[in-house]
């Protein structure tokens, strides 16, 4: 199914949010489905697409690659050339401009690697609306250059220290503020999960990828035979999958993030193996990575956008009917990958699309050469640079952060930075 039924998804979905939340969401969902019916939203959103975000974004033919594998070719869908990097500007912008035409002035939202906070932050300076971003401590830490963007868009970046400090915690504090400032406030969902409409919303936002591939291979020539995305909430893969999905080709893959290995807290895999359980959080019904008190559970990815505990609805449900087919895909087979991409094609992966060019590489040499695996490049690796460099060039690095630390301590640019802050008051 494309759509929910009724907010489901077989078993998964569902809105199961607090008495005081049910009617902003039911305003939501009145205003979204009036604003996909309306001609002039979907115009001003196409201008948006095209003019701000850089719609479509290219489809490349990895030609040196599939030529080295010897098996399919390899396609890879570029949304990493979008504005801010990554495929979550498509959702945020949808979202943004619903919520300007509800008449609300400010928007929250969570991020884990911090490109659907980035994407927020540029949405809401193009469109003028004060802007908020919870990202878990630990994920502040290991994704500061995301963090300066955000702020350099006029967000303000609210680090969440309870918890775990990561995704999962983010989007409670992130639920919190939504339900004290309903009023003036839209809560800004950055994946395909959360209580209804949502997952419906993200889908439809994020599946301009999808339709952008189907017309882009149809116009090549190319028959779409496999397509392969990482999944952690979902966004991207439920957007790139999003045409296909009632149909029985072309084969989708799921790449979750394998972390270190099997075994509870060792990564955040919900579809592959047996960790996972049916639960109940954050507004909604899913597979999630729980501990023994039924609390979120430890995850553990070199990608901050990959260690959710939960995975969206619809992408549940697709994987437990066989429609999509997920692999866990560890952290070193995900570097590995980063690095093959560069060195061959030129294209610098994010960590988490990494995982589904991982992939990508494990079955391509397993189809026949005129078979097509579509793979999608949901960002690109800019914002990796604290965790790739120290991995590829270890004590280069370590001179480079030991250098910038001393010429901080020194106070060079002290002056400058004095002058800008007084600038922005």
């Amino acid at each position: 199914m494309t759509e929910s039924d009724n907010g489901f998804f077989g078993r998964f979905g569902g809105r199961y949010v607090a008495e005081i939340l049910r009617r902003p969401i039911e305003e939501l969902e009145e205003a979204f489905n009036k604003c996909m019916n309306d001609p002039s939203f979907l115009k001003e959103l196409e201008e948006i697409r095209a003019d701000f975000i850089g719609r479509p974004t290219p489809l490349y033919h990895a030609k040196r690659l599939s030529e080295q594998l010897g098996g399919a070719q390899i396609f890879v869908k570029l949304e990493g050339l979008a504005n801010t990097g990554a495929h979550k500007i498509n959702n945020a912008i949808g979202q943004a401009l619903v919520a300007k035409r509800m008449g609300k002035t400010r928007i929250i939202a969570e991020t884990g690697a911090g490109q659907h906070g980035v994407a927020t932050a540029a949405a809401c300076a193009k469109l003028g609306l004060k802007c908020r971003i919870y990202m878990g401590e630990v994920d502040v830490r290991r994704q500061q250059p995301n963090v300066a963007t955000m702020e350099m868009y006029g967000a303000e970046v609210v680090a969440v220290t309870s918890g775990s400090r990561i995704l999962k915690d983010a989007i409670n504090d992130a639920m919190r503020d939504w339900a004290t400032n309903f009023k003036d406030t839209h809560y800004l969902i950055g994946s395909a999960l959360g209580p209804s409409p949502f997952p419906d919303m993200v889908r439809t936002f994020q599946s301009v990828i999808g339709r952008e591939v189907q017309q882009q291979m149809a116009e090549k020539g190319r028959k779409i035979d496999a397509m392969v995305a990482c999944v952690g909430g979902g966004s991207n893969a439920i957007g790139f999958f999003e045409p296909f999905i009632n149909g029985t080709e072309p084969k989708l893959y799921g790449a979750e993030a394998g972390g270190i290995g099997p075994g509870k807290g060792n990564n955040a895999s919900r579809m592959v193996g047996n960790d996972a359980v049916d639960g109940i959080m954050q507004g909604y019904k899913t597979r999630f990575l729980l501990d023994k008190d039924g609390q979120a559970g430890v995850t553990r990815s070199i990608s901050a956008g990959l260690d959710y505990v939960g995975i969206g609805p619809q992408l549940a449900f697709l994987g437990e009917t066989g429609r999509i087919s997920f692999d866990a895909i560890r952290d070193d087979e995900a570097l590995q990958a980063v690095s093959t991409f560069a060195k061959t094609e030129g294209i610098l992966f994010a960590m988490e699309s990494a995982h589904a060019g991982a992939l990508a590489l494990k079955l391509a040499p397993k189809m026949n050469k005129d078979q097509n695996i579509v793979v999608n490049m949901s960002g690109r690796g800019d914002k990796d640079i604290f965790i790739t460099c120290p991995v590829f060039r270890p004590e280069e690095w370590k001179q480079f952060l030991k250098a910038e630390l001393e010429r901080l301590e020194a106070g060079k640019d002290i002056h400058f930075a004095d002058s800008m802050k007084n600038s922005d008051k």
